[in-house]
């Protein structure tokens, strides 16, 4: 049987990725991205910058996320009562 917490995570993904699909659908138009230390001007459709915006903050999330890789807690082997 599949983790309940895998599969609630599985339908968030899903659920956002089609309000992406909504947004590119029904928003067309160009915009005019400005960060003057960085891009003096950058023009793009809108719905390619919610989807650049959202992979920006899905990247960030993930590295905040990761872990070191290593085993939570102590080493400690618990003592044997034989």
């Amino acid at each position: 049987m599949m983790n309940p917490k895998t599969l609630f995570k599985a339908i968030f993904l899903l659920l956002v990725l089609l309000l992406l699909v909504l947004m590119g659908m029904h928003n067309g138009e160009n915009v005019t991205f400005r960060l003057p230390p960085l891009v003096a001007k950058f023009t793009q459709k809108s719905a390619i910058m919610y989807y650049a915006f959202f992979a920006v903050g899905f990247l960030t999330a993930t590295v905040v996320m990761a872990g070191s890789g290593g085993k939570k807690g102590s080493n400690a082997k618990p003592a044997r009562n034989d």
